[in-house]
């Protein structure tokens, strides 16, 4: 993905920014934050791309089951007084695990989990990637060196091996456990993409002004380079939340994160233990399986949107 330029920063400090994609200005609303201003204009403005609007009509539709799974569910998730292997019906529009529990209301429940490590990750991955990308952009030689050789090694590396044998030793196997190694594994593409976009920004106007006006390195980094690459860390936000999503389905079928939290992961994991497609359950293993799929493939249209406001040629198109 090229990044050619960026959306404007939502708030000016003085110096020369450089050009930006231009959203559309709507009247100032007296009493609104300027922040608020820029987030609503985007907002707008990805609400005009296709691919964009259709990713963000998924992932509300998502987000809304998620928060009011306990509306939407028409039983417990970890209830077992059904019959177990139960096909579709009135009841149980899903039908049943082979432990008695209604496949619909887990799949609802399961979405809370599913958002909660896909955002929490990415954005863990992301702060790191923009740390250290940042700062090894803006500072050539020495530590350039040694964080660019951090970068290679971790992309070098295969996440998937490593994410299992982080998740198999270390001690307690919540969501957040699984959180933190999907992060772990996930920062280095984003460090490297902002990283070649810092070491181009550094030696802008702006960036030379607020040097000789005495500001410290990491306001300079923070304040006045970081601003000019929102749509390049948000794109590298949604990456990593996409590719978190499906890590954290993957390490849940493979029985490395907590059997008892209800995630589509875990769906597909005790699909597999009760062997689901031999009993005719194919629900269980087609309903999470479409779910993680339509929250990828959401994300991914959402970044494609941005990719779009971002390069002038994929506007023009869009």
């Amino acid at each position: 993905m090229t990044v050619i330029t960026s959306l404007p920063p939502p708030e000016a400090s003085g110096h020369d920014r450089g050009p930006a994609v231009n959203l559309p200005s709507g009247p100032a609303r007296p009493g609104v934050p300027a922040p608020l201003r820029y987030l609503g204009r985007a907002l707008r403005t990805l609400w005009g791309n296709g691919k964009a609007r259709a990713g963000l009509i998924i992932l509300g539709l998502i987000i809304v089951m998620a928060v009011f799974a306990p509306l939407i569910a028409p039983h417990s998730p970890t209830a077992t007084n059904f019959r177990p292997y139960r096909g579709p019906g009135a009841v149980n529009w899903l039908g049943t695990t082979g432990n008695g529990q209604d496949v619909f209301s887990q799949l609802v429940y399961g979405a809370r989990v599913s958002l909660l490590v896909g955002l929490g990750a990415g954005a863990a991955a992301t702060i790191v990637a923009a740390t250290l990308g940042l700062i090894a952009g803006y500072r050539p030689g020495l530590i350039d060196e040694v964080l660019g050789f951090v970068t290679n090694l971790a992309l070098v590396v295969p996440s998937l091996p490593l994410m299992i044998i982080l998740a198999a030793y270390l001690q307690g196997r919540s969501v957040w456990t699984i959180v933190l190694v999907v992060a772990f594994t996930s920062w280095a593409t984003g460090a490297r993409v902002i990283r070649s976009q810092t070491s181009t920004l550094r030696t802008r106007e702006f960036v030379t002004s607020a040097v000789f006006s005495g500001e410290r390195l990491l306001r300079i980094a923070f304040r006045e380079i970081l601003p000019n690459m929102t749509s390049l860390v948000a794109a590298s936000f949604l990456s990593a939340a996409t590719a978190a999503v499906l890590a954290e389905a993957s390490l849940e079928f493979l029985g490395l994160g907590n059997p008892g939290t209800v995630s589509w992961g875990t769906i597909l994991y005790y699909a597999q233990q009760q062997d689901a497609l031999l009993t005719g359950q194919w629900v269980m293993v087609l309903a999470p399986g479409l779910a993680i799929v339509a929250l990828m493939v959401s994300l991914t249209l959402i970044n494609f949107g941005i990719d779009a406001l971002s390069n002038p040629r994929l506007r023009e198109k869009s």
